[in-house]
């Protein structure tokens, strides 16, 4: 049986308005966790929280640079992410077509 384990840890990064705001933010490239903290009104400890998910989910990279964490995109993670996206529609739907439904008459 498929494990959905990795599933669930993409979709919890993208299911919260703030990781998709940090997430919107990262776009622009690789940012140190106290420029992300700023525009984003949160504390180190709320930051960290959303870090933590986001880094779980593989689509974004953490590193080490003294006493901060910056982080960026992960080109893997996005790859992945759009891979499995893509994978809960069915074949039709990935194709653009209305999917019919036994209760449509």
């Amino acid at each position: 049986m498929e494990s959905f384990e990795d599933d669930a840890k993409i979709f919890k990064a993208l299911c919260d308005p703030k990781r998709l705001a940090i997430l919107a933010q990262l776009r622009e490239g690789e940012k140190c966790a106290c420029v992300l903290q700023e525009p984003m009104d949160l504390t180190q400890s709320g930051l960290s929280y959303h870090m933590r998910i986001l880094c779980e989910s593989g689509i974004v990279e953490s590193r080490q640079k003294g006493k901060w964490t910056h982080y960026r995109l992960s080109e893997e993670g996005g790859r992945v992410t759009v891979e499995r996206l893509l994978a809960i529609l069915t074949p039709d739907a990935r194709k653009g077509k209305r999917l019919s439904c036994c209760c449509r008459k």
